[in-house]
């Protein structure tokens, strides 16, 4: 039996959520040990996470365009305090846009299928994988995007007060 949840809230466990054609449901959330139907659309979900960890998703996003240059499919630091971001496979108001948490990637591989859609898989590091309908080189672009993303959040080391007299 399907447990559907109103809402939900994204967290350190959250590896994907999906986009569902379904009456009861709108988003499908695979996190490390379990999966939730949840009534949110995907993007409801991420603009309400964005708002818990300190943020619009607006300000979020024109943030990582202005500090990358990304402009489409931009990735989002959901909370980098947290260390949570996550990148848009699509438009994130088109349908069939998912997201994809950077953290639990372990790698992406071309789907060796060749008779269906499916055109990448994903590898998470809990060894679960996620079939995806997108290509092999978009989803590493996205993917490296959102480590160029994860830089400009990065804490700056602490430099010796030292060093910053050039002594």
């Amino acid at each position: 039996m399907k447990i559907i949840q109103p809402t939900y809230e994204v967290n350190p466990q959250t590896m994907a959520i999906l986009p569902a054609r379904e009456i009861e449901y709108s988003a499908i959330v695979k996190e490390e040990h379990k999966i939730i139907y949840v009534r949110q659309t995907p993007l409801q979900i991420i603009k309400a996470a964005c708002l818990e960890g300190g943020a619009t998703y607006e300000g979020r996003r024109k943030a990582v365009t202005h500090l990358t240059g990304a402009i489409q499919k931009v990735p989002i630091p959901i909370n980098p305090r947290r260390n949570i971001f996550a990148f848009p496979t699509h438009s994130p108001t088109a349908f069939e846009c998912n997201w994809i948490f950077y953290h639990h990637i372990k790698a992406i591989v071309p789907s060796q299928q060749t008779s269906n859609t499916i055109q990448s898989i994903i590898h998470f590091k809990n060894q679960q994988v996620l079939p995806m309908n997108e290509s092999h080189y978009l989803l590493e672009k996205q993917y490296t995007r959102t480590g160029m993303c994860i830089l400009q959040y990065a804490p700056q080391e602490k430099m010796h007060p030292y060093t910053l007299l050039g002594i």
